[in-house]
């Protein structure tokens, strides 16, 4: 056998030297792509989805700000001068309606008017003797709740909203865009009512939907996780609880809610009952979400990461909570999309048959409700229906769009396709 010589070996580790130099760069170069990622880089690529996004959060934003916004108000009524009126161009002012008793006919003047007044009697309080202060307190707590301009514009403000609404006056003044969507047959501004529906409907789907989520979760978790005798305990009231009329439930319960002791005594403990009804929609909501749930940890429960936690000492509380849980955040998500736009058109379903979302309020679907109600043979007030449907139809295919996008994006199968 003939022996390399020395030259041969060293110009041989040479360019194995090289070529392992080589593919060490390579390697540097190549970056991990997480699922979450790879998700994001296929969502972007679905246009139908992103675009659904993008209303999402434009609808999403003027709910948050529509305080600010130089909108008419969504009560005030002027059945003389502005029942059922078509899409138009007036100007609008807000306070100029001669009922109201504002000063110089300007919602403006009256609230300078008004914190002028609140003023004074805040020195007067201070200025005053002790036994005369809880007098004079409350006199100042009347004077708020009786003279307050916005609170005869606007239902029950809170202080953030009256904070946003004083921006906006101090911003735009009395001036309001004009009723392009129409009026309806109380003379109130159509576009404002959309607005500040929006609001009231979307909070709806969120808070009823992250309430079967935080129960929906949580259940199936731990009957996947626990199995034997406790899965199939908790399962079988999933069966039974499907057994049960789902709308005939909810119905009862907001009867219940809706009658004049119930809302007497939810006043006394100051609970609102907006608040009510969205846990209730929430609360018969899950029983889908714990099924899926279920599913997933069953198959995830036996990996070897729920094996290492267990090794080292974690409880079931722990692999469950931390260790589980946010292994199934893409499917959750995905039910999440999808459950919002399902409670959005429930609740305006409740609205529509007068069970849901009562006056002062406004909703989405109370709007559509009140536009068919003054629907005739004789005269069709399209602009009472339109709107407030074709907002709420938007949304709720944005969502489902959306919910189909992130379902394609999160699916670990087509990573890095």
């Amino acid at each position: 056998m003939t022996e390399s010589s020395p030259q041969s070996k060293h110009t041989t580790e040479a360019s194995d030297a090289e070529r392992y130099t080589r593919l060490l760069d390579e390697a540097r170069g190549i970056h991990g792509v997480s699922l979450w990622q790879d998700a994001w880089r296929r969502l972007r690529r679905n246009r139908v989805a992103m675009g659904s996004l993008y209303y999402v959060i434009a609808i999403s934003i003027l709910a948050v700000f529509v305080p600010l916004l130089p909108l008419q108000s969504p009560l005030d009524k002027d059945l003389r001068n502005r029942k059922d009126l078509p899409p138009n161009l007036a100007a609008i002012s807000l306070g100029d309606r001669s009922e109201l008793r504002f000063e110089n006919n300007s919602l403006q003047a009256e609230l300078n008017k008004f914190e002028a007044s609140m003023a004074e009697m805040r020195r007067a309080i201070a200025s005053s003797a002790a036994e005369q202060r809880a007098d004079l307190l409350q006199r100042m707590e009347t004077a708020e709740t009786n003279n307050n301009p916005l609170l005869k514009l606007w239902n029950n403000p809170g202080p953030i909203v009256q904070a946003m609404l004083r921006l906006r006056i101090a911003v735009f003044g009395d001036w309001c865009i004009p009723s392009i969507f129409g009026t309806d047959d109380l003379g109130r501004d159509v576009l404002s009512r959309v607005c500040w529906g929006a609001r009231v409907s979307l909070i709806v789907g969120v808070v009823a939907t992250l309430v079967s989520l935080a129960i929906g979760v949580s259940y199936g978790a731990i009957a996947g996780y626990c199995g034997g005798w406790i899965d199939e305990l908790m399962m079988r009231f999933v069966d039974i609880m499907y057994s049960i009329p789902f709308i005939f439930v909810v119905i009862f319960l907001l009867t219940i809610l809706g009658a004049e002791d119930t809302k007497r005594w939810l006043d006394e403990h100051g609970v609102n009952q907006l608040v009510i009804f969205y846990v209730v929609i929430g609360a018969f909501y899950w029983l889908t979400m714990a099924r899926v749930v279920r599913g997933q940890v069953i198959s995830l429960k036996n990996e070897q990461f729920v094996e290492a936690a267990r090794v080292i000492g974690a409880g079931r509380t722990r692999i469950i909570f931390r260790h589980l849980i946010p292994n199934v955040l893409g499917i959750v998500i995905v039910y999440l999309t999808l459950t919002i736009p399902a409670v959005m058109l429930f609740e305006s379903f409740l609205s529509f048959l007068g069970l849901g979302v009562s006056p002062p309020d406004v909703s989405w679907g109370l709007l559509v409700n009140e536009g068919t109600q003054v629907i005739t043979p004789i005269k069709i007030y399209w602009w009472l229906v339109v709107f407030s449907g074709m907002t709420l139809a938007m949304t709720l295919f944005s969502l489902n769009f959306l919910g189909d996008g992130l379902r394609d994006a999160l699916d670990p199968r087509m990573k890095n396709r």
